[in-house]
């Protein structure tokens, strides 16, 4: 049995159910019965039109299911009546169960888990395996997202960067569980960017591949996080980066520039460098320049204050740090780093071993930890045993 093959046609079967006017937690119910049916009867012989297939047996689950309810017998009456089996209509609508999922009356964790379920067919204990949280906490989190959405008409465009933000926050999670998070963000990008003709979806899907292009430099064999600049770059995939490069440069020639856009741009550059040494930070700077002027984030601004730092020295990488928040999460990670390029060991230290108190998850705090351990060595070093 082909799982992928059923994942791939499991969204747009959904959709045609809610287009036909189920509601989004039924029609989702009818799809997984249909797909139980499909592993049952498929390895006997596939049908020709696979995903005709499913349409047509979901529908009749869901027919079933309302029928058998008593509660919902007065909207029975204005359920269309059931199709003749037949091929399925060629209209791709995956586009449209995007928006659904990524719709602005979600909560970003709901919209993820919503996005994972219908569009991507994992499975809720997947979900739950890759947030770390149990699976009953993870289902009421989806049936919450289903209702929330139930009754949603699948008639007007959605927002294309709603969409965006829901597949980043999808990325970011990276790997956890028996689901690469990172991998399925990029498979649905890719199949979102196969349906819409938008240079922010190409753009994030370079951005994708450009980081996921350095995954394999970014922990030593101990687990410990290696910090880019000493990366062994040997390691990056290449492939990935031209990949993501090209898509890039195709998206910023219609100049319609984006945030992601732009992301993609500083990541490119530091893929692009031979060697740390060799990085364009000026040119980075303004680019993240240009994030400022689309964003206004403060979490760009404090990465920029890391790249002035880069390009102008530390000093005026200081300079720029101090226009901020100093409770933006990195803050003190970023100040103990410029400090220490400043030459205040004592500082940077202070400053490494505060950030390593803050930090969100056990990796972060090691490698700060670290870093302050070190800066104390070189202020206080060991003296030497005497020679016998």
């Amino acid at each position: 049995m082909d799982e992928a093959l059923l994942r791939s046609l499991t969204p747009g079967v959904l959709t045609v159910l809610v287009r036909r006017g189920a509601d989004f937690a039924a029609a989702e119910d009818a799809v997984q019965d249909a797909l139980v049916e499909a592993l049952r009867v498929w390895p006997d012989g596939r049908p020709r039109d696979a995903r005709g297939w499913l349409v047509t047996v979901a529908w009749r689950k869901f027919l079933d299911a309302t029928r058998a309810d008593t509660a919902r017998r007065r909207r029975e009456g204005r359920v269309e009546e059931e199709p003749a089996p037949g091929p399925a209509s060629g209209v791709d609508d995956t586009l449209q169960l995007y928006f659904l999922c990524a719709h602005p009356s979600l909560t970003p964790a709901s919209a993820v888990a919503l996005t994972l379920r219908a569009v991507g067919g994992l499975t809720t204990r997947q979900i739950a395996q890759a947030y770390l949280v149990p699976e009953a906490t993870m289902a009421q989190r989806i049936s919450r997202a289903k209702r929330t959405v139930s009754g949603v008409r699948l008639d007007r465009p959605g927002d294309v960067a709603t969409v965006l933000r829901v597949l980043y926050l999808v990325f970011n999670e990276g790997y956890s569980g028996d689901v690469d998070l990172a991998a399925e963000a990029i498979r649905l990008t890719r199949q979102l960017a196969a349906r819409i003709d938008h240079p922010e979806v190409a753009g994030l899907l370079a951005l994708m591949l450009l980081h996921h292009a350095r995954r394999a430099a970014r922990t030593a064999s101990d687990g410990s996080l290696v910090p880019l600049a000493e990366q062994d770059r040997g390691r990056w995939d290449t492939a990935a980066i031209a990949e993501g490069i090209g898509i890039l440069q195709a998206a910023l020639a219609r100049d319609r520039l984006g945030e992601f856009q732009a992301q993609a741009a500083i990541a490119a550059l530091h893929a692009d460098a031979p060697t740390a040494e060799e990085t364009d930070w000026v040119q980075i700077v303004e680019w993240y320049d240009e994030l400022v002027r689309l964003t206004d984030s403060p979490v760009v601004r404090l990465n920029r204050a890391v790249a002035v730092g880069q390009a102008d020295g530390p000093q005026a990488g200081l300079a720029a740090l101090a226009d901020l928040d100093a409770a933006l999460p990195r803050h003190t990670a970023v100040a103990a780093y410029l400090q220490e390029r400043a030459g205040d060991l004592t500082k940077a230290a202070q400053l490494y071993a505060e950030a390593a108190h803050k930090a969100p998850d056990l990796a972060e705090r090691a490698h700060l930890t670290r870093q302050a351990a070190r800066l104390n060595t070189l202020r206080h070093p060991r003296h030497s045993p005497p020679e016998a």
